[in-house]
């Protein structure tokens, strides 16, 4: 299983998950990925990993990312070099390149890869390594059917559709209201309405939507003292305007003290964050999944997403989530506002939430990565 960080990615987390769930169905597997000099995988795994060192390029990006796909692929050669592997997985396009690489070669046989979605890159490297990684591998996976149906319109790929997770273990309510208490004592709370959004600042996480939102929030709840979390952020690329931007709409909007960006935190910080939050907002504008609203309904959270049509593949308006237009910072704030004077609603979302975590174990999505798998092993033995 290849991918192409050890940071806190939903990408990287579903790799690690599903390597896992392999595992536990008796399979041996090992997670490859690239990390600069004594990174290690932002959680602890049971499964065998092993890491792909790349000295971070000088210059231009393009040549640092081609950099990355050469120190990555000859990482792979011994590895992959002895045939010991029969599937080889990539979940990104960057360590799909340089499978595809050995492929070519021949060094290794077929390359398996997911496409989670497809990024509007400007750069020509990354441009070329995501077309080639959807259409040059042997089996194209997704993990939502949205995104099986934009390959085929978009690339003229056949990709079949494997499922998402979430460890109910990991991300739960709080036991009683000691844990929760204790929760908010630790992130100093205090008695405000928090709002938690997973993912960092971004343009495609809606994060001036958001801000635009908290900010409705604030004037239509004022008693309860609003404020709203940012974790995470880890990421390959350079957001720093985005993130000027958004610091510079804070202010304008009056609310910058309200508004702590946390940035990345451990996997225990990250789940002591959705127990002690009262509400999770994620106002994306695309996504292959959206893996953390997943986490944030297991957590017991009412969520207020976006109405994409991912999303709509496991949230239902006023079932399990509230949904509002992408981009709509006025509904975004309205929703949150809901949720803040609504228990009612509040409730019913929130056991709406427990049935949709029920149906989406790892073990599951495991089990359908082996029906793949075997498809795919059986088309191919079939065509010899």
């Amino acid at each position: 299983m290849l991918t192409y960080s050890v940071k806190a990615r939903g990408g990287v987390e579903h790799a690690l998950a599903v390597a896992e769930a392999l595992a536990g169905r008796g399979h041996d597997v090992c997670v490859v990925a690239l990390a600069q000099r004594g990174e290690r995988f932002f959680r602890d795994t049971p499964v065998q990993t092993r890491l792909v060192e790349h000295v971070p390029a000088d210059g231009p990006f393009d040549e640092r990312i081609l950099a990355m796909v050469d120190a990555y692929r000859e990482g792979l050669r011994p590895l992959l070099g002895d045939g010991g592997f029969d599937i080889v997985h990539a979940q990104d396009c960057l360590s799909a390149n340089a499978a595809l690489d050995l492929r070519d070669e021949g060094v290794i046989g077929e390359v398996v890869r997911t496409v989670h979605h497809v990024d509007d890159f400007i750069s020509p490297s990354l441009i070329a390594c995501q077309e080639r990684s959807i259409l040059a591998p042997d089996l194209v996976l997704c993990v939502s059917h949205p995104w099986v149906q934009r390959l085929a319109g978009e690339f003229g790929v056949q990709a079949s559709l494997v499922r998402n997770g979430v460890d109910g273990d990991r991300f739960r309510p709080a036991r009683d209201a000691a844990e929760r208490a204790a929760d908010r004592a630790a992130l100093a709370l205090g008695s405000r309405l928090t709002v938690l959004t997973v993912g960092g600042i971004e343009p495609r996480k809606g994060s001036l939507t958001l801000l635009d939102g908290f900010a409705w929030l604030r004037a239509l709840a004022p008693d309860r003292d609003p404020l709203l979390l940012v974790v995470g952020g880890a990421t390959l690329f350079d957001y720093r305007d985005e993130i000027e931007r958004f610091a510079a709409r804070a202010r304008q909007l009056g609310v910058s003290e309200h508004v702590r960006v946390v940035g990345t935190v451990s996997p225990e910080q990250l789940e002591r964050h959705y127990r002690a939050a009262d509400s999770f907002a994620f106002p994306s504008t695309k996504e292959g999944f959206g893996l953390v609203a997943l986490e944030a309904l297991a957590a017991g959270l009412p969520v207020v997403a976006s109405q994409l049509d991912v999303f709509l593949t496991f949230l239902a308006d006023g079932e399990n989530a509230l949904l509002s237009p992408a981009g709509d910072g006025d509904a975004l704030g309205r929703a949150l506002a809901r949720l803040a004077h609504d228990r009612d609603l509040r409730d019913r979302l929130v056991a709406g939430g427990r049935r949709v975590v029920a149906a989406y174990g790892w073990d599951a999505a495991a089990a359908a990565h082996e029906d793949a798998y075997r498809s795919f092993a059986a088309a191919r033995i079939g065509a010899v």
